[in-house]
Order: C-alpha cells, then sequence, then structure tokens
C-alpha cells in the first residue's frame, strides 16, 4: 500500500466536484465533503475513502459506493474498486454519549460524529406509507408527537431493509423538533454491549448510567444482539425500568416479534411486550411501487421510464434498502456514462440483485400467506391434525416451498412440523393434479404466487 499521489488528489477534486453537482450540495456537504482518500494498493487498483466514523463509513458505503466506484473507473486514474473505511485516528473506544438532535433548518446540516449521527433524508416526510407499515409509522408519529404518547414502549420488529431505521430517525427528529433541549439517545443494540463492556473496563459504568438514565427519548436498534449476553441485558433491563418510572420515551426494534426473540431474559421482553407492538410486514407491490415512484421524481436525469419502474418493482421484492439501492445503482451508472436507462439495460444492469432476491422467498412466508389465504391458523401447518380444511392448504404451502425455495424435500418436512419427505412428494404430486383438474385450486395458486411474488 501506498499513499495516494497527486494524480489521484487531482482525479479526487474532479469527481468531487461532478458529485456534488449529481448528488446536491446538501448531500454532498453532509456525506461526501468530508472523504479523504487514504492508502492506495497499485496491485488490486483498490483506494481507500477515509471517514471519521463507522457510522459514516457504512453510510457513504451503502448510499454512494457504486456511484464512487463508477466515478473513479469513468476517471481512468488507475482505481478499479474502492474501500471506505474509519480514518485510523479515529479509531479506539468511544464513551457514549448523550445525543442533541438539532431541529430542521435551512442552514446545512453539520458532518455527522457520534454524537449527531441522524440522517437528514431520514424524516417522516420521506417515509412511503403503505398497508404493511402504516401501525408502525402511526405509531411512531405518536411517540413522537409533542403530547405525551399514551404507550411506552415502543417495539417496531420487521425483516432487514424495511424501513425501521428510517423511523427511529424519524422520531428523533420530529421530537427535537419541538423539545430541543430534551437529550435523545439512540444506538444499535450491539453499540449498547460495547459501550457497557468498555464502561465496565474503564471502572467509569457510574457515568455510564449516568448519561443513559438522562435521555428522554431513548431509541435502541436490533435488540436481538444482546441475545445471551447476561450482564449487558440486565443492564438494559435496569435502565429500562428507571426510564419508563421517569415518564422518558423508548422505541425498540428487532428483526422478530418479542415473543419469538431467542435468549433474552423474559423480563425484558415483558418490559417490551407491555407497551405498542408493531410489525413492518414486506412491502407489497404498490408500496414498492410508490417508494420507487418517490425517487424518480427527485432523481434527476437520466429519466427512468415506467417499464424500468415496474421491472424493480416486481423484480426486488426482498427489501426496501435493497429495491432503493439497485435504483440508486441504474441512476447513478447513467448519470456518469451518459447513457439512457431502458429496460434491456435495468434487466442486464440488475440480474444479480433479481436472482438473489427471488432466492428470498422462505418456506416460513410461505406458511404464513398460505394460512392467511384458507384463514386457518399458521400454527396449523405444523401441526398433526389431517382435517381437510388442514390438510389441504398445508399442502398447498408445501407445494409452493418446493416451487419457490432452494429448501430440499426432507428440509421441507422438517419445517412443516416434522414430517418425512415422502409426505411432501405427496403434497405436490396432489396439488399439481388438482390444478389440471380443479379450477378453484388453480386460482388459489395463482393468486397465492402472486401474493408472494409480488
Amino acid at each position: 500500500m501506498i499513499r495516494a499521489d497527486d494524480a489521484l488528489e487531482a482525479a479526487w477534486t474532479s469527481i468531487r466536484a461532478g458529485l456534488r453537482r449529481d448528488v446536491g450540495a446538501r448531500m454532498f456537504d453532509q456525506w461526501l465533503k468530508p472523504v479523504r482518500l487514504g492508502d492506495y494498493c497499485p496491485e488490486s487498483q483498490t483506494l481507500d475513502l477515509l471517514v471519521a466514523s463507522d457510522f459514516s463509513a457504512n453510510f457513504v458505503s451503502g448510499q454512494f459506493g457504486d456511484r464512487l466506484r463508477l466515478a473513479w473507473r469513468a476517471a481512468n486514474a488507475g482505481v478499479r474498486e474502492v474501500r471506505v473505511r474509519r480514518a485510523p485516528e479515529a479509531a479506539g473506544p468511544r464513551l457514549l454519549e448523550v445525543v442533541h438532535v438539532e431541529p430542521a433548518a435551512d442552514k446545512p446540516a453539520e458532518t455527522p460524529t457520534a454524537a449527531s449521527n441522524f440522517l437528514p433524508r431520514h424524516g417522516f416526510e420521506d417515509f412511503i406509507v403503505g398497508e404493511s407499515n402504516r401501525l408502525a409509522c402511526s405509531a411512531a408519529r405518536a411517540m413522537a408527537a409533542e403530547a405525551t404518547p399514551r404507550f411506552s414502549p415502543l417495539f417496531i420488529h420487521g425483516g432487514t431493509g424495511q424501513g425501521k431505521t428510517h423511523l427511529l430517525h424519524a422520531i428523533a427528529r420530529a421530537f427535537s423538533a419541538h423539545s430541543p433541549a430534551a437529550p435523545v439517545l439512540y444506538m444499535s443494540a450491539e453499540r449498547f454491549m460495547m459501550e457497557f463492556v468498555s464502561a465496565m473496563r474503564a471502572n467509569e459504568t457510574m457515568a455510564f448510567k449516568a448519561r443513559l438514565r438522562a435521555a428522554r427519548l431513548l431509541l435502541i436498534d436490533d435488540i436481538q444482539f444482546i441475545a445471551g449476553k447476561g450482564s449487558t441485558q440486565e443492564e438494559f433491563l435496569h435502565t429500562v425500568n428507571d426510564l419508563i418510572d421517569a415518564g422518558a420515551r423508548i422505541v425498540v426494534t428487532a428483526d422478530r416479534a418479542p415473543q419469538l426473540l431467542e435468549s433474552i431474559d423474559a423480563r425484558i421482553l415483558s418490559r417490551l411486550a407491555g407497551g405498542l407492538v408493531a410489525d413492518i410486514q414486506p412491502a407489497g407491490l404498490d408500496l414498492r411501487l410508490a417508494i420507487l415512484e418517490a425517487k424518480r421524481l427527485v432523481a434527476g436525469d437520466p429519466p427512468v421510464p415506467d417499464a424500468v419502474i415496474d421491472f424493480l418493482a416486481r423484480s426486488i421484492r426482498s427489501n426496501v434498502r435493497e429495491l432503493e439501492g439497485a435504483f440508486n445503482k441504474l441512476v447513478a451508472y447513467g448519470q456518469l456514462t451518459g447513457r439512457s436507462i431502458d429496460l434491456d439495460f435495468a434487466q442486464g444492469m440488475l440480474a444479480d440483485a433479481v436472482r438473489a432476491s427471488a432466492r428470498r422467498i422462505t418456506v416460513d412466508e410461505i406458511q404464513k400467506v398460505c394460512a392467511a389465504h384458507y384463514k386457518i391458523d399458521p400454527a396449523e401447518m405444523r401441526s398433526k391434525r389431517r382435517a381437510r380444511a388442514v390438510a389441504r392448504p398445508r399442502q398447498v404451502a408445501m407445494y409452493l416451498a418446493k416451487k419457490m425455495t432452494p429448501r430440499s424435500l426432507p428440509e421441507i418436512g422438517r419445517i412443516f412440523g416434522g414430517r418425512d419427505h415422502s409426505t411432501v412428494i405427496h403434497a405436490v404430486k396432489t396439488i399439481e393434479a388438482l390444478r389440471e383438474s380443479n379450477p378453484e385450486i388453480d386460482a388459489d395458486i395463482r393468486a397465492l404466487l402472486r401474493q408472494l411474488e409480488g
């Protein structure tokens, strides 16, 4: 590895000018202006781009990674790959700080630090609402409102990339707009654990506790990451209890409902479930189309035709984050190369993403969708009952699991209550025959396929 030379610095100056024009002055000043050049490896043609924190590194890499990579390749500066990393001098343990989020204003936002890391684009005005996330969004708005909410904690659960973190940032910004002096504390559960361990090693646990308990709004992301961590869970429980007793607001997110979290203290789960539990389901087709339309309105040139929007909405079903990432990739490539965006281009550029999305339909999802369609309890998918009202929906779900997932027959059988693979084979053959002879069954299968694929 060698230090970046004058040629790379000159290329970076030119690239920065183009990025500022493409992404807008405010977004550029917030995230890309602080980026500086690090080491360069001639053998792999990889350049390090340095930022102030891990948070900034993750955001810049996720939001602008493809754009930066394409810009450097277009500059013909000998750079094929870029890595966004925290600058070495920024490394090392950092004590937790209470966060005061500045209310929205016309002045340019400052560069985010460990104590002010709320994303300016993650407000309620940027959160597209559909049936799958309406309850969670309404609850988040109530938690952020000036009036005291009728519930606390708020527990939001849903899969990766569905908007949970977006809502946390939106709550913080809206709350601070009407209560700018009230301390707000946001962190991931993993960061909570790391900060707590660091405080214990430094004999500063009292200071750690004091900072936490000073918060009037506490936001914890991905609580599942403290599973099995006894001392961390104990401290988290005390923090939650003290804050609730003090009238503070608490919002927690996880990838699943409280009752499904494993290796989490039952007292914590009871406390979290004692407020309001709101889920975010995978975005349906209508919501995915609405999200893409909102992004198209602010994307600028080159234009993204309706056919491409429809292709993206129907093809990238895994989560909202990947859907937005696919859109950003197309627009960034078009802007940097001057190429127009059409359906053939989109299909070629996003072939890998489409394949990955198609593979992510799970047997669990199929069971839930089939149970809802046939109006039975999802637990019946794994039960031993053989009544036709239960057995037929179970056979349909097995058929779809074989058709839509890479799971083997024995794996599918185990997920359906420990059944033998021969039971799955029988179910698949039965449904295949019924689709040819029974129009009602065939219509059910088509509707379920549309729902799962849409």
